[in-house]
């Protein structure tokens, strides 16, 4: 196999190179488009990166996924796009799925690309093994600059649980906190439309123009789609670190009054039950980092950091440590997925509960999508904020969830679900507004 070989181009307008970039790597049956949204980052991160075509795939049922992936990556030395669904917890945790997944996404998907686009620093890399370097950017340029906005038909969209439904359960599982079953559970409910006709990409565009987030994705397997609007990273690792950043806590924003938006922000900075809840995930990531890390390298570099989104305020914390060496990087995956913050505490026992409590499968939903480079750094969101959809079975579905405690308010929880979809109410039926 030929070595993958990268040649910089210049452009002068960052959005419409993005959008020619989506748009271009949209039409290959396997894509992953990973955009950043121009949030503040690191000086060596990347704004946007892209993968187009299939060199070769990984495709494997929870059981020896993780094995399966360490043999195949191992002696790889290319690039590596693709997904860990939320299923995995019955073999990295031991707890069963059995619940229906109705969008169907595989339990671990990774390919390799026929071509990666890096944009960062006002140029454009392409990376391929031959020489068409000058062919892919030409049609890159060739693709439309603008967003799709042509809508389908619009889905009539249902709940997979009632609003009594849901306070009954938040009594439930308050009751097994009480009795000392675990300390906090993130629950989730569905949201879902049958026989939805819906064009993805104009779903994606007038999503990212509702709720840019710094952890979007649009993401295309075997007709499988996930338009990603996350604010959340779960993993990365960039060199001799390692880091994650938990996020609970959420408050509405208000984009109409600045003095009332910034009281929200503050609100959420000093409130003791989303104080509590974040400080539980950190102890647990803490944990979830020591398994993977040196001996007294993890630290918690933020806690209660608050951060505002398009939608949201969001309270995050940020935890750091120095990988084992020879942990190769889908081991330190393995030991700490599924992520803290869409499982509680104690982790076995939350997924055991919610598997009891939950109706459907979240599939892709709370689970990671992004990219590995050659030497082994990595960088994987959490998928929240994100539509799902099966185009040949014309299924559309997204997820929200909340961190339950003792002291949680089933009415207000349940608020807090609808705030986090609320971006998805004002595209979905009519995304050419946007």
């Amino acid at each position: 196999m030929a070595k993958r070989q990268f040649v910089s181009f210049p452009f002068s307008d960052l959005y419409a190179i993005k959008q020619q970039v989506l748009n271009w790597s949209a039409g290959f049956d396997t894509c992953c488009f990973l955009d950043n949204q121009e949030y503040p980052s690191d000086g060596d991160s990347y704004e946007c990166l892209a993968a187009a075509g299939e060199l070769t795939r990984l495709q494997a049922p929870a059981g020896r996924a993780f094995e399966e992936l360490k043999t195949f990556s191992l002696n790889l030395n290319d690039w590596l796009f693709g997904h860990f669904s939320f299923s995995l917890k019955s073999e990295t945790e031991h707890a069963n799925s059995g619940l229906p997944d109705f969008v169907g996404f595989p339990d671990l998907f990774f390919f390799v690309p026929q071509i990666v686009v890096l944009i960062r620093r006002m140029e454009i890399q392409i990376g391929v093994e031959g020489s068409n370097h000058q062919e892919i950017y030409e049609q890159i340029l060739g693709s439309s600059s603008r967003s799709d906005n042509t809508a389908g038909d619009p889905p009539r969209i249902r709940q997979r649980i009632t609003r009594e439904e849901y306070i009954r359960i938040i009594h439930r599982l308050q009751e097994h906190i009480q009795r000392g079953d675990c300390y906090e559970i993130n629950f989730c409910q569905e949201f879902f439309s049958e026989n939805a006709r819906v064009n993805p990409l104009a779903l994606y565009s007038a999503l990212n123009k509702v709720s840019p987030s710094p952890f979007s994705a649009f993401y295309s397997v075997d007709k499988r789609y996930l338009l990603c609007a996350s604010p959340e990273r779960y993993l990365k690792r960039k060199g001799a670190t390692i880091l994650s950043q938990p996020m609970k806590g959420t408050a509405a924003r208000n984009r109409v009054n600045a003095v009332l938006d910034a009281e929200l922000r503050e609100e959420l900075s000093t409130s003791e039950k989303d104080r509590s809840e974040n400080v539980m995930v950190v102890d647990l990531v803490r944990n979830d980092l020591s398994k993977i890390c040196e001996i007294n390298s993890v630290r918690v570099t933020e806690l209660f950091g608050v951060y505002s989104f398009a939608q949201v305020h969001q309270m995050i914390s940020t935890i750091t440590g120095k990988p084992k060496r020879g942990l190769h990087w889908s081991e330190m995956v393995a030991q700490t997925f599924p992520m803290g913050s869409m499982t509680g505490a104690p982790k076995k026992r939350v997924l055991e509960l919610t598997e009891a409590y939950e109706k459907s499968a979240r599939g892709l939903f709370s689970g990671a999508v992004g990219y590995v480079e050659p030497n082994q750094d990595f960088d994987f969101n959490v998928v929240i904020r994100s539509l799902l959809y099966n185009l040949p079975g014309k299924y559309l579905a997204y997820f929200a969830g909340s961190g339950i405690t003792a002291d949680s308010d089933p009415d207000k929880e349940y608020a807090e679900c609808l705030i986090k979809v609320a971006a998805f109410e004002k595209i979905i039926k009519n995304p050419s507004r946007f």
